[in-house]
């Protein structure tokens, strides 16, 4: 594969108009490529037709040209070379299926999705993986990393990490969206990658909590800390390499959403830790915190794994069991003590 004439010539759809969706099609329609652009909303279509912004999901930001909006995914996803999906956890499977029958066997798959599925406990990519079984594991490739869509969109600079067994596929990607304020690496660790991305979202609710308590800096840091030692437990048990999760989709991504004020797992839970309850939190959303649905999985699957995950099981139990987020706190501080380096505990 030749990688720079391939891609400067490359055929792009991207699925899911959400911030994160948006700005990825937008950095893309701003380095000169043609973008297929699959929107749900027909509202946020003849938006971004008529006045080049997504007034919805990532408002005053104005939007290449080279972005073209459609609500018919066939005509995003037939005859690309990449087609990126950006969608919601919760109906990945179903975009899945719909796109499945109307791709070419040689197109790469790209998810900047982040979530584990209910149910299944399967990672985005392994939705798509199972949904399209026409295309070869080797086309499959994953985004992630520390970035805001609002930031990236503001060309404030980013790095990310895009993961693929084939390195081929990897270096296409990391070209593709390469530009001089949005790093690409290039990694072979697809489950911790994802992992990363995923599992991360459930300790910055708990992040969100603590600040909604108001407990203070030390609190947070050692949440974090803690939190980093569950996902790197859960991604080993599950052959992840322990390098990636002291990366950029590792640590990197688990400080920018537990500490960044655009983060709305984050503000999620400083709800909570204000009293609010969690249906009423959701109710006045329009986006969506992937961790609130990734917290069922990961808790059910830790116990499928028998992998300990305290943070974890403490924030189910505020979202599904209504303990209270000081009783939480409370029982993680009472725990038996432990030995810090103990990948088990």
């Amino acid at each position: 594969m030749n990688i720079i004439s391939d891609v400067n010539n490359a055929k792009i759809g991207v699925v899911g108009a959400g911030s994160w969706g948006t700005a990825l099609a937008n950095l893309l329609g701003n380095k000169g490529f043609k973008v297929d652009f699959w929107v749900f909303e027909k509202e946020v279509k003849e938006q971004i037709e008529e006045f080049h912004e997504n007034q919805v999901f990532l408002p005053d930001i104005v939007l290449s040209s080279n972005i073209f909006p459609s609500n018919d995914l066939a005509d995003v996803v037939k005859g690309k070379d990449l087609v990126l999906i950006v969608v919601p956890s919760h109906v990945m499977r179903d975009t899945a299926v719909k796109i499945s029958g109307l791709i070419d066997e040689k197109t790469i798959i790209v998810s900047a999705s982040k979530g584990i599925e209910n149910g299944t406990y399967l990672t985005m990519s392994g939705v798509l993986k199972e949904c399209m079984n026409n295309i070869s594991e080797d086309n499959f490739a994953v985004l992630s990393g520390p970035s805001f869509a609002r930031e990236v969109a503001k060309n404030f600079p980013t790095a990310v990490t895009v993961a693929s067994k084939n390195p081929d596929v990897a270096a296409f990607v990391q070209h593709l969206f390469a530009t001089p304020f949005f790093r690409v690496y290039t990694n072979d660790d697809i489950i911790g990658v994802e992992l990363g991305g995923a599992v991360k979202n459930v300790i910055a609710l708990a992040a969100g909590i603590i600040d909604g308590l108001d407990l203070g800096l030390n609190t947070r840091a050692a949440l974090i800390t803690r939190g980093l030692a569950e996902i790197k437990r859960l991604g080993l048990v599950m052959g992840a390499k322990p390098e990636t999760f002291t990366g950029l989709a590792g640590v990197g991504d688990l400080v920018l959403t537990c500490t960044g004020d655009l983060s709305r797992n984050h503000a999620v839970g400083k709800k909570i830790g204000q009293n609010k309850k969690l249906k009423e939190i959701l109710s006045e959303m329009r986006m969506v915190a992937e961790g609130v649905n990734t917290t069922k999985s990961v808790y059910n699957l830790s116990k499928k794994l028998d992998v300990e995950m305290p943070i974890t099981q403490e924030i189910y139990s505020i979202l599904y069991e209504d303990v209270s987020p000081k009783e939480a706190v409370l029982r993680l501080m009472t725990r038996d003590l432990k030995q810090e380096t103990d990948e088990q505990r």
